[in-house]
């Protein structure tokens, strides 16, 4: 993809005040990004960074995602800003692309997982620009660092009323609408460009492909020493009831209490809890986790999903379905799992 349009929502200048404030006093402010909802709170705070971890139930050990504003003096972050990243900034920013990138000195241990680096990204979500900018503005270089708002380990949220079922109504949600993209950003490693090149630790809507086209050097495939990054533990983003990756064939014999998703595969006349996925990658992404939310909603017994086609578009999918599995309950990856070789972490 050539990046993201930026979504219609409107800008409430009293709203983004009023989180400015909470943002300033320490407080978490959850807000809408052109992937999922983040649960923010002003990074050069450590009150404001462990109040993330305590209120997600998130492992100290786990690094956040710092998002910054367009322009914003990335040399606060991190110490060395490669060449590479300049021309990913310039040609993905703001979109769904997060930046490792070696940490400056002064960013917390807690931001970082006590690694050497950091992870950045600047949304394209107007909500989420104005409210960084306008942090930026009062503080320059400032960030928000937010992982996905909702408790370690589940589904992420879409929408405002997502965030709002996870953490009820004193956490202040910016509504910004349905996310654009739907799942999480791409993650790219760039702290070990000399002696690895660009590497690729999550997968999202801006896919390797795309990426090796603009830097005119191949993107490689997450290896054992890899910085611990959101969303990769092997069980994660999981829905309340037990979810299958199936074969189209096997929807054939699906019990009428099982939720659905399929995409070829057309609905018995009895069977209520069935859904039609779409066809093509990107709206399936933007549907996934409503969808997964949905299920749950309808207190199904399980979930069943037609698994993905293959092939590049559909590989940042599979890689949420397959985490989304084992984190199932009864699944053997359920309340932690395994993690992925040599990264032990999740969002």
């Amino acid at each position: 993809m050539a990046g993201v349009p930026v979504p219609a929502a409107a800008v409430d200048p009293a709203q983004i005040d009023a989180a400015l404030e909470r943002l300033e006093a320490g407080q978490l402010v959850a807000f809408p990004t052109e992937t999922v909802y983040g649960l923010g709170g002003d990074a050069r705070n450590p009150a404001a960074i462990e109040a993330i971890f305590e209120l997600k139930g998130r492992p100290r050990s786990h690094p956040v995602i710092v998002h910054v504003a367009p322009g914003t003096g990335l040399r606060a972050w991190a110490r060395e800003i490669p060449a590479a990243a300049e021309v990913l900034i310039e040609r993905f920013w703001p979109g769904p692309l997060t930046l490792v990138l070696l940490r400056a000195s002064g960013v917390a241990d807690a931001l970082t997982g006590g690694q050497d680096t950091v992870a950045l990204r600047c949304p394209a979500h107007p909500v989420a620009l104005a409210l960084l900018a306008g942090l930026a503005a009062r503080h320059p270089g400032a960030g928000v660092a937010a992982p996905s708002a909702n408790r370690f380990g589940r589904i992420s949220p879409t929408r405002a009323e997502h965030v709002r079922d996870e953490f009820g109504s004193a956490l202040m949600v910016l509504d910004g609408g349905p996310a654009q993209v739907g799942i999480e950003s791409t993650i790219l490693d760039l702290s070990r460009l000399s002696t690895l090149g660009p590497v690729l630790l999550r997968p999202g809507a801006i896919g390797a492909a795309e990426l090796a086209e603009v830097l005119g050097m191949p993107i490689r495939a997450r290896d054992a020493r890899a910085p611990r990054t959101s969303g990769n533990l092997a069980a994660h983003y999981a829905p309340l009831a037990p979810l299958r990756l199936v074969a189209a064939s096997e929807l054939l014999q699906v019990p009428v209490n099982v939720g659905v998703w399929s995409y070829s595969v057309t609905a018995p006349p009895d069977h209520n809890a069935w859904q039609r996925a779409p066809s093509d990658p990107l709206h399936y992404a933007h549907e996934l986790y409503a969808t997964l939310r949905g299920f749950d909603r309808l207190g199904v017994s399980a979930i069943w999903i037609e698994a993905p086609p293959e092939g590049p578009g559909w590989a940042a999918i599979a890689d949420r379905l397959s985490r989304a599995a084992a984190g199932a309950p009864g699944a053997a990856g359920a309340a932690g799992g395994a993690a992925d070789p040599g990264n032990a972490l999740g969002a």
